[in-house]
């Protein structure tokens, strides 16, 4: 996940900074609560003025100026009587490669800024907000090589400061800068975001599209929403107007406290369409208290890649729905491999914790001391196993990124040549896919590891679940139900096991040329 999410969703371009804060004495102090309010005919609060004018004062603007790398031009001239009135136009005076770049061959680097939200927590000046407000999207290739020059913070009477990063931690998208006023600052505190109810009212006050402070309001739409961006993955989403600018500033309840950090935003057109995502204070907080130390966030880690169990999965493996993740990935020398954790497995408890959508795998182990002895409950081939792992160290993002799946459980058995053809007919009629052995040769032209084993998808039958759950021809299935099958003869033995069982889905292990593989559910078809 991540930031940029599957279509519609997007990540707030600054953010909405909704603090807490009293109006500003000789001496600032943290704003009392907002107390006794007025109420409207339906118990909603007549008005959020008194409450919005109490947090103003600590709601900053941040804007960020980055030097990005930028892809060379080439000359298209090269060679004919425009060349040089091309590098007259494009900065190249000194191109002596014969007409390559219009730069010499040099890097070229051009200014980008960027606009979001943060409010003040301490009277001498940190102040919080998302950490992609100063970094960028993380998945957008105009962030990659971008490099921080200086970042701005703007108070509601448009002074300006500029501030010093004081920590940053990637898989929470949150920062903490720091600015030297000369007197105290107004600021405001996090409030207790467990005892946030759907349906209380909260509000934002930010810099939406930089058109300067705004106020928007609405209700806790969910809790515990899992959007698919890391470990920590727990988001209050909420109904008030977030938009392009409001990353970085918190939500509040209207007791004047910060119970969210805006910084998520699920759009089809990159507007708020009422479904907005704010990180909670019971998950910023903590992290915060460690960026101002100027410490590293450490955080518990297997070394697992997992998917999340379908309908269509659960049915196949014989398990309730919305309970476990399966693993896709094992990494070799890390807490899960050392505790014998397996490529298929579905992981359904840790530390006697269920995993579920609203409790993720992720999150639990996110959670979990570093260095902790915890059971791990699993299903492995319908057999409930426990194992004990000890918990590691997350490593740091970049280095997750850079890790490449290459999971390899591979079951050498020969060909198949004489009843392949009327096993392949049996499964092509169940699974509505035309399947064929892999051979050398095959998995040269498809691109496969030289270990890869399986069975190649032939063809597909277009009106059949596996076309509608995007399989095509070319695709390696590498396990059916969690057994290998590396022939056509033992994918069919597996599909007919499952028929005789009653099972009307099974579980497919998928890979796609040198991606990971991924597993998924598919229906039996009727004979």
């Amino acid at each position: 996940m991540r930031y940029a999410y599957a279509i519609t969703a997007a990540l707030l371009a600054g953010g909405a900074a909704a603090t807490f804060t009293m109006q500003q004495p000789s001496s600032a102090q943290v704003a009392q609560n907002a107390g006794s309010q007025s109420h409207g005919p339906l118990g909603g609060p007549a008005s959020f003025a008194d409450l919005t004018a109490r947090l103003s004062p600590a709601v900053v603007n941040i804007s960020t100026t980055q030097r990005v790398k930028v892809p060379q031009q080439q000359n298209p001239f090269a060679g004919t009587p425009f060349d040089d009135l091309f590098r007259q136009f494009n900065g190249g005076d000194d191109d002596n490669n014969g007409g390559g770049s219009s730069n010499g061959g040099k890097p070229q680097t051009r200014e980008a800024m960027s606009l979001g939200s943060g409010f003040i927590i301490s009277a001498d000046g940190y102040v919080v907000t998302n950490n992609h407000v100063i970094s960028g999207d993380p998945n957008s290739p105009q962030s990659k090589g971008a490099t921080l020059e200086s970042v701005t913070v703007t108070l509601p009477d448009r002074t300006e400061y500029k501030a010093k990063v004081v920590g940053r931690d990637q898989a929470a998208d949150l920062a903490v800068l720091k600015i030297d006023a000369p007197k105290p600052l107004p600021f405001v505190q996090f409030g207790d975001s467990t005892k946030t109810r759907v349906g209380d009212w909260v509000i934002a006050i930010g810099n939406p599209f930089a058109l300067g402070g705004t106020v928007t309001a609405g209700i806790v739409s969910a809790i515990h929403r899992s959007i698919g961006s890391g470990p920590y993955d727990r988001y209050i989403q909420t109904d008030a107007a977030i938009n392009s600018g409001n990353s970085g500033g918190p939500m509040f309840d209207m007791a004047g406290n910060v119970v969210g950090i805006n910084s998520a935003i699920y759009s089809p057109s990159g507007g708020n369409v009422g479904i907005g995502f704010a990180i909670p204070a019971e998950e910023a907080k903590p992290v915060v208290d460690i960026l101002m130390k100027g410490e590293r966030v450490k955080r518990g880690y297997l070394g697992v890649a997992i998917q999340q169990i379908t309908d269509d999965m659960a049915s196949a493996l014989g398990l309730p729905k919305n309970h476990g993740e399966i693993v896709g990935r094992v990494e070799p020398g890390y807490a899960a491999a050392k505790a014998g954790i397996q490529t298929g497995d579905v992981i359904v408890r840790v530390n006697n914790q269920d995993v579920t959508p609203d409790n993720s795998l992720s999150y639990i182990v996110a959670n979990l001391p570093i260095g902790s002895r915890v059971p791990i409950e699993l299903y492995r081939r319908g057999q409930k196993l426990t194992v004990t792992a000890i918990v590691g160290e997350r490593p740091p993002e970049d280095q997750l990124n850079a890790q490449l799946g290459n999971g390899d459980d591979s079951d050498d058995n020969g060909g198949d040549n004489g009843a392949a053809a009327q096993q392949s007919k049996a499964a092509s009629s169940a699974l509505g896919l035309g399947l064929q052995a892999l051979t050398p040769r095959i998995a040269q032209q498809l691109g496969l590891p030289a270990a890869a084993r399986g069975v190649v998808i032939a063809s597909v039958d277009s009106d059949s679940d596996a076309a509608s759950n995007g399989l095509k021809r070319g695709d390696l299935i590498l396990s059916i139900n969690q057994q290998p099958v590396a022939t056509v003869a033992a994918a069919a033995q597996v599909i007919a096991e499952a028929q005789k069982a009653g099972r009307n889905t099974v579980l497919l292990q998928v890979q796609r040329g040198t991606q990971q593989a991924v597993y998924i559910g598919v229906k039996l078809q009727k004979k």
